[in-house]
């Protein structure tokens, strides 16, 4: 029953043992940073990141601005995404429609980094490094895989036309709640203050939900394993990420903070 829903759904497995592991390794890496997240081991650029001063490098690690280093983030992905119109230029429609909703998500992501975004800090030259290339590596393989998929029968039900409408859902939102929390801080204050306005009122991170229903609607375009698996792992770290910030905020702010604010899912979660 399962296989046969799977098979409803999905393109059948591709043949590429590359797909095949980073389908996998993808899932459990994404999956298994969430769940750091909620145990107070965050990402190095976080807001919640400080490393105690007894476990500091001696060696002076290169550091870059956080616009910089966020551009350095996105913008490899953005360029994978735009060079696959020219390199997969004869795919059908589903293939293109996957390139272009990726393309169109690191484009967002590099606009708000130079218009929206207000920047305080820096990070490590390795860290953007090593989170640019996870970006990277994981679009391109979101397009690979979508390349192979064309060796087979695409799945009973076609979700393409469904996952349009949730990215563009997930995109909108996404970015309404970052301009929210942009125009919390104005230029040179680095204070932090309690977001309010959109979903804001009913959980702390509205934009990761967003942002979870963006890759639902990129995974039901695509119908891969990989594409789903990708989302599942990302879903899992989002809400991770959630939970370490709703803490982030009740300790910061204390009863200053609506304790019915949830984390990431409107009165349950």
């Amino acid at each position: 029953m399962a296989f046969s829903l799977f098979q409803t759904l999905l393109y059948p497995p591709p043949s590429s043992l590359f797909v095949t592991v980073m389908s996998i390794l993808s899932c459990l890496s994404l999956t298994n940073g969430g769940y750091m997240e909620t145990k107070g081991k965050h990402m190095p650029y976080s807001k919640f990141f400080s490393v105690p001063t007894s476990n500091k490098s001696k060696v002076q690690q290169t550091k870059v601005g956080s616009r910089n280093g966020m551009l350095l983030l996105y913008t490899p992905a953005f360029l994978v995404g735009l060079g696959s119109f020219a390199i997969f230029s004869h795919q059908d429609l589903r293939s293109m429609m996957v390139i272009t909703v990726l393309t169109i998500h690191f484009l967002k992501r590099v606009l708000e980094v130079l218009l929206v975004h207000k920047y305080s800090g820096s990070m490590t030259l390795e860290t953007a490094i090593t989170i640019s290339s996870s970006y990277t590596i994981s679009t391109l393989t979101m397009i690979y895989a979508q390349h192979l998929s064309q060796e087979h029968r695409g799945p009973t039900i076609d979700l393409k036309y469904i996952g349009i409408v949730l990215f563009f859902i997930g995109i909108v939102g996404n970015f309404y709640h970052h301009h929210i929390l942009s125009n919390l801080r104005t230029k040179g204050n680095r204070e932090y203050r309690i977001p309010k306005g959109g979903l804001f009122d009913l959980v702390i991170c509205p934009h990761y939900l967003f942002e979870i229903v963006e890759f639902i609607g990129v995974s039901f375009i695509a119908q891969t394993m990989y594409a789903f698996a990708f989302t599942l792992g990302t879903t899992f770290f989002l809400m991770g990420r959630s939970y370490a910030t709703r803490e982030w905020y009740l300790s910061k702010f204390g009863e200053k903070f609506d304790n019915n604010v949830k984390a990431l899912i409107p009165y349950i979660l």
